[in-house]
């Protein structure tokens, strides 16, 4: 058996071809498929480009599209065309949805888009049998949907190439495909790096108390000179937030009526579709979804919305983020302007308030009427306002011996011990023992004769022990101010006839310039102490000269007119917070900032008392 190698005629080794001129990395399970060393090969394109606001769809297309051809080999033809105009950021399944390239002459026929391309690829009738684009950024901006599509198309044994990375048909293909992720890395690192630098300078932009979008209800936009003079040369502008009339005072009046009176989002959309000409609704962006009333929703939208603070918030919703549209991101998510940008409608500390109590009457209805139920018989004078130790609301019922709220948990958490773990199976309390001690409350405490004093004694009590921590967080620092004086005095001693250039008194100077500049903190420190002891809530002449603006009554709860009573408890924010454990409930009001309109209800059960020139039965008069 011959062993001799053939030779070419300069002498050089042939390379083994096996049948049909194939190499073997050719024939290899790596290689490409068969098809693509036919003499005609099917080719389809694939393009995408961003929205009109960040590109020209038509132009950017048809370059993709030329650079594409450019690239293939004499025998291949593009037999169709698949491209999408939508953001390459989007996930592989909402891809290929959209219709915006309709709004554009793009002189293409259009085959469909990556969704259709894909499904196409898996049928065995299909028209092509390689895809090109102009490179695999087209196909997906992020490597991960990149390679799904890879994936999907390998599977179906179509191979993709790209414009800008060689088309080798030789078999080879480890060079190609490090080239390929070499591109896709660099391209997902730019386009990251992209949005986190364009992410900064809107949180900039942000902080420094400018607005972004459309004015939220009750407020304009102020328009103001760009602050970088080339832009501003070209016309660009930015915007502050300004008070927009009758609107303004709407959303004041909205956040009063929340928070002095309690009322619930239906009750207020209510008294704001009374009058619709002093309080318009607010307008939807686009006005297509407008409705022309307000509702519960858009007053909800209002009362939760920061920017009525006077401060610049943003990140408020995940427009884009994640897949999550349009979902509402956490308060630690948000980003704040670190001082207020715009006049506020509705105060600081009320919305905080108002945040932090928002759930607790949640999925209460307002008024003392009956729950919109064919079923329903009665309704309950606590109801919404006794909570458990626990935290949950408990709820009227009624038994031989009377009404009473209890406290089940076990009944909406079944399956789940552990989220009453500790707590009794049932915890009971009787109406009646409540409206007692309440109205005890009411008359002692609101509407009695020695609630003066009563008030300064349990506010003497319950500042003592602060005024004490306050005390002696003062003493400390004055003990140690004194301590740097002294120090300083003596360095200032030791410095005084030393030679100014020796290095021991440059050392003294230093180390006195150190003494100097710790007292000075500890005086600022010391002086903030003063400052918030001072400005920590009114004073108790102020708060007791509040109840004094309150009628002298004798309530008698039990035999009350219901509206009023509920009304009463409404605007003290009555709250019962029964403690299981030591068989105790606290009893918590609140006075609104303007008693008139507690003194608004005094006087009505007085002239009910005296109209008839007897006492009612809802309360005594002693007027």
């Amino acid at each position: 058996m011959s062993t001799e190698k053939e030779r070419t005629q300069d002498g050089a080794m042939k390379k083994p071809t096996g049948t049909h001129g194939l190499s073997d990395l050719a024939r290899s399970p790596f290689g490409l498929p068969l098809a693509l060393h036919a003499k005609d090969v099917r080719v389809a394109w694939a393009g995408r480009t961003s929205t009109e606001e960040h590109q020209d769809p038509r132009q950017s297309l048809l370059r993709q599209l030329d650079r594409s051809k450019s690239a293939l080999p004499e025998s291949w033809v593009v037999v169709c065309h698949f491209y999408d105009v939508e953001s390459g950021r989007m996930e592989l399944e909402r891809r290929g949805r959209g219709t915006g390239y309709e709004r554009f002459d793009i002189p293409i026929a259009r085959d469909g888009g990556i969704a259709d391309l894909l499904s196409e690829a898996k049928q065995p009738d299909r028209r092509f049998d390689v895809v090109i684009c102009e490179s695999m950024s087209r196909i997906a901006r992020k490597m991960y949907e990149t390679l799904s599509v890879e994936r999907e198309l390998e599977r179906a044994e179509v191979p993709v190439f790209a414009s800008n990375e060689p088309i080798l048909l030789s078999g080879g293909r480890a060079q190609q495909i490090l080239q390929r992720r070499i591109n896709q890395s660099v391209a997902e690192y730019e386009v990251l790096n992209m949005l986190e630098l364009s992410w900064g300078g809107t949180c900039t932009h942000v902080r420094e108390g400018y607005n972004i979008g459309k004015p939220p209800y009750g407020y304009r936009a102020k328009t103001l000179r760009h602050p970088n003079p080339a832009k501003a040369e070209k016309g660009l502008t930015k915007t502050r937030l300004e008070p927009d009339g009758e609107q303004a005072k709407t959303v004041a009046l909205i956040a009063k009526w929340r928070y002095h009176e309690a009322l619930g989002f239906d009750t207020i959309a209510e008294r704001l579709n009374q009058g619709t000409d002093e309080h318009p609704p607010p307008q939807p962006p686009g006005g297509s979804r407008a409705r022309g009333a307000w509702s519960k929703s858009s007053v909800a939208d209002i009362l939760k919305n920061p920017k009525y603070t006077g401060y610049q918030v943003y990140n408020r919703r995940a427009r884009r983020s994640r897949g999550a549209r349009n979902r509402q991101n956490s308060p630690e998510m948000w980003v704040w302007s670190p001082e207020p940008a715009h006049e506020p409608l509705i105060p600081k500390w009320m919305f905080d308030e108002m945040t932090a109590t928002r759930t607790q009457r949640q999925g209460s209805r307002d008024g003392a009427g009956l729950k919109q139920d064919p079923r329903s018989r009665r309704t309950y004078v606590l109801r919404s306002r006794v909570t458990c130790d626990c935290g949950r609301r408990m709820m009227g019922m009624v038994r031989k011996s009377g009404v009473y709220y209890r406290c089940h948990p076990a009944g909406n958490n079944r399956g789940r011990p552990d989220k009453h773990e500790g707590h009794p199976p049932t915890v009971y309390i009787r109406e009646d023992l409540i409206l007692e001690q309440v109205e005890a409350f009411f008359n002692e405490r609101l509407f009695g004769t020695e609630r003066h004093a009563l008030l300064l004694a349990d506010q003497d009590d319950s500042r003592t022990d602060k005024q004490k921590d306050t005390e002696r967080r003062r003493q400390a620092l004055q003990k140690k101010i004194a301590d740097a004086a002294r120090k300083k005095d003596n360095l200032l001693r030791q410095a005084e006839n030393a030679d100014p250039d020796d290095p021991f008194t440059q050392g003294l100077r230093q180390r006195y310039n150190e003494v100097f500049n710790e007292r000075k903190t500890l005086l600022e420190a010391l002086s903030r102490i003063t400052e918030d002891a001072e400005a920590h809530g009114p004073s108790n002449l102020d708060q007791a000269n509040l109840l004094d603006a309150l009628p002298y009554l004798k309530a008698n709860l039990r035999h009350a007119p219901a509206d009023l009573l509920h009304r009463l408890l409404d605007l003290t924010q009555l709250t019962i917070k029964v403690d299981y454990k030591n068989d105790r409930a606290t009893i918590t009001a609140t006075l609104p900032a303007d008693p008139a309109s507690i003194t608004s209800i005094g006087d009505t059960a007085s002239q009910q008392s005296c109209a008839g020139g007897s006492e009612c039965a809802s309360c005594v008069c002693p007027r």
